[in-house]
């Protein structure tokens, strides 16, 4: 995908024209840097996540932000050639928030000591859950006082995970609050505005870290929060224009958010130059075809090529059972589809892709992992460099959270914003082993009881995925007084914020009772209903 990866290289080109208040989050490698930008543009801020060894004095010059967080990091400030903040940071006059290691090397590199844990003679590290007492008055929790959240006198619940720790502070600096383990957990130096936090505020686990990070935002760096996608919906709008000109653009949809979103967002820009092709695997949902089909070419009259392949997909998965081969054979056929049907519309220049922020985010990890795939079905990989085409990725510079706002500025139905997360193979990777016409038939089934259960008790939207898995195993029941032997369905369903961890949704008893007696009544071919209680990790949220 030589295309693909030189368009997601660089995170400095994400907007062209700066035209909001923006912060920088130089990254150290944090499990949890994405959070911070999250956090920040919650509060309407605008910000980009940087490797940190990517982001040198003209960039950042160029950039010109109103503030810079350094985020957390898994090394050790003691260890040889562990990440550095560029010098000229401390040189700008800009005002700067150290999370975590970001705190430990600010406080390392202008002249402070950071000890290892081995000398911490009385065991104090911390991990996870701890609470820190606010000892001084601060800038930083200024905005805050008449709720007495991040004020002096206040105690406040955050979440620690650190051995390393800040032993004497740099000239200049103060310590504004401390823990059990950490004299130094809040640190200040006000007339450089330079702070530091030894725990991590962008997590949930940290009670009010949201408003800690608009103290930054709004009060320390002085940003107006006028990041909205109104704005956003109208400079994207603009954008799209001036790349495509008068081109043609091909979109593939999938009939999840991501590609939904982006389809409408550009027909709204360049009308009957944008061609819709939805390749039906004949493994979605029940109904799913119809409804894409209806709300893009009938509600909103957008040029839809609806291409049923269905006996051409079950006839490659014929006896297939791997799961990884599974998903090469869709993905591979899918590309195969996609490509006859964009021959056939002839003439286009773009092909559009719902990219999202995390995978330009990931694309560019300074650990040096790899870059980012897109995935195979949902964001057509492959595509790019065999047709030809140019990208159009038009909410490269949003989170998921941000793309379902940007549906609801753009009037789309909420059934379609809101729905869980349903994977590019579709129904082939929930339901492991050989798929055939008669078990998928058995699962949608299962799968439309589950949801319309969950939605009758008002349970959907707190719940991130939900789905029914069809297992490769019968088991032996009793009905009417008869023997059966039949399928077993396992339910999953999951909370997370993100999808990179998530746990079970503990349904009470009486529910899942309700879902076994209908899916039992309802699905010929099932018999027995399980609960799958597997978090992430260690497992996944899919099956397969």
């Amino acid at each position: 995908m030589e295309q693909a990866k030189q368009t997601l290289s660089s995170p400095h080109n994400l907007q062209e024209n700066l035209s909001h208040e923006h912060i920088l989050i130089l990254d150290f490698g944090s499990q949890v840097t994405q959070l911070i930008a999250r956090r920040i543009r919650e509060s309407g801020v605008y910000c980009e996540v940087w490797p940190f060894n990517q982001a040198d004095e003209e960039k950042i010059n160029a950039y010109n932000p109103k503030g810079i967080v350094l985020s957390g990091g898994p090394c050790s400030v003691l260890d040889k050639d562990s990440p550095r903040v560029p010098d000229c940071i401390f040189e700008m006059g800009v005002p700067v928030l150290g999370i975590c290691y970001g705190q430990q090397v600010m406080v390392h590199q202008l002249g402070g000591v950071v000890e290892g844990e081995e000398n911490k003679t009385d065991g104090s590290r911390e991990f996870g859950r701890a609470f820190v007492d606010i000892t001084e008055d601060s800038r930083l929790f200024s905005s805050d006082q008449d709720n007495k959240k991040w004020a002096k006198g206040s105690k406040e619940q955050v979440w620690m995970s650190h051995g390393d720790h800040v032993a004497t502070l740099p000239e200049g600096f103060k310590a504004i609050g401390k823990s059990d383990g950490a004299p130094f957990a809040m640190i200040a130096h006000e007339d450089k505005n330079f702070y530091g936090v030894q725990f991590h505020p962008e997590v949930v686990h940290t009670t009010h870290g949201a408003a800690l990070y608009k103290n930054f935002t709004h009060i320390i760096c002085g940003c107006s929060g006028d990041w909205t996608m109104a704005s956003f919906r109208e400079e994207a709008i603009e954008k799209i224009r001036k790349q495509v000109g008068k081109s043609k653009v091909v979109c593939g949809l999938s009939g999840g958010v991501d590609s939904s979103v982006t389809a409408i967002l550009l027909h709204e820009a360049i009308g009957d130059q944008l061609t819709c092709i939805y390749v039906d695997t004949g493994m979605m949902r029940a109904g799913e075809s119809e409804q894409v089909v209806e709300l893009f070419r009938n509600h909103y009259n957008i040029p839809l090529i609806h291409e049923n392949c269905e006996d051409l997909f079950l006839g490659k998965l014929d006896g297939v059972s791997d799961p990884e081969t599974k998903r090469k054979i869709i993905g591979s056929t899918f590309i195969d589809v996609f490509d006859d049907c964009a021959t056939r519309i002839g003439g286009a220049d773009f092909l559009a892709q719902g990219t999202l922020y995390p995978d330009v985010i990931e694309s560019v990890s300074f650990t040096g992992g790899p870059s980012v795939t897109i995935k195979s079905h949902h964001n057509v990989g492959g595509l790019p460099e065999r047709m030809n085409m140019k990208l159009v990725e038009p909410m490269r510079e949003l989170f998921k959270d941000e793309v379902r706002a940007l549906g609801r500025e753009l009037g789309m139905p909420e059934e379609f914003i809101a729905r869980h997360p349903f994977p590019g193979p579709g129904l082939a990777i929930r339901m492991p082993g050989e798929i055939t016409r008669e078990k998928l038939e058995i699962l949608r089934a299962a799968d439309t009881v589950y949801i319309d259960e969950i939605k009758k008790a008002g349970l959907y939207d707190e719940i991130w995925q939900a789905f029914a898995v069809l297992l490769p195993v019968k088991s032996v029941g009793v009905m009417g007084d008869g023997r059966t032997y039949e399928y077993v369905c396992a339910l999953r369903a999951v909370t997370s914020t993100d999808g990179m961890t998530a746990d079970y949704y503990p349904f009470e008893h009486e529910f899942l009772g309700r879902v076994m007696t209908r899916m039992i009544n309802e699905v010929k071919g099932i018999n027995r209903v399980v609960y799958d209680i597997t978090s992430k990790p260690p497992g996944t949220i899919e099956w397969e």
